[in-house]
């Protein structure tokens, strides 16, 4: 798999079925992941965050570095949990990277998630490989976040094209729309 050390990362699982939940779980602790938190839907994940940012000793999460989620639930969904998170304005990290897992692969579906704002998208059935392979490229493949009058998450492009002019898809600190806040 990697050798990266994940006994510092945090993950939110979040699936209704208990089996799958439990997969997952079971998965994140063989590769090493310290800490993981298990919920039945995306309600209870936004209740989770929000209590994670207000309170994190009785959350028993300092911070949530990694939210996996499936798609079909009820009564909050996948895509609004991620809908919230990127977009709501209580939310509390809109760049926390998020892992759509889904049963429906069609690329309707692949496609509104990425809209949405999702870094990975994994089918089921997975392999504990397929599902270390999305961990690690979330982390060994950071994308910059991109925010748009329609759009705010990670940046959609993989390949990497050659442009002709300057690009100026990149910011810097000495860019206008950066603001660096000491303190």
């Amino acid at each position: 798999m990697s050798n990266i050390d994940l006994s510092r990362v945090s993950i939110l699982v979040v699936e209704d079925s208990q089996f799958i939940r439990s997969l997952i779980v079971n998965s994140l602790r063989v590769m090493g992941v310290g800490s993981i938190q298990s919920l039945d839907d995306g309600a209870q994940a936004i209740e989770f965050i929000k209590l994670v940012d207000r309170d994190p000793m009785k959350a028993g999460m300092m911070g949530i570095d990694m939210i996996i989620s499936d798609w079909e639930m009820s009564p909050v969904d996948g895509m609004m949990l991620l809908r919230w998170i990127r977009r709501h304005k209580d939310s509390p990290n809109r760049f926390v990277p998020f892992l759509m897992l889904t049963g429906y692969s069609e690329p309707k579906r692949v496609q509104e998630a990425r809209t949405m704002g999702v870094n990975e998208f994994m089918s089921k059935p997975f392999t504990v490989n397929a599902l270390a392979d999305k961990l690690f490229s979330i982390i060994n493949k950071p994308r910059q976040y991109v925010h748009t009058g329609t759009y705010f998450g990670p940046d959609r492009r993989r390949q990497v094209i050659p442009i002709e002019g300057k690009d100026r898809r990149v910011l810097t600190y000495d860019s206008p729309e950066v603001e660096v806040v000491n303190g």
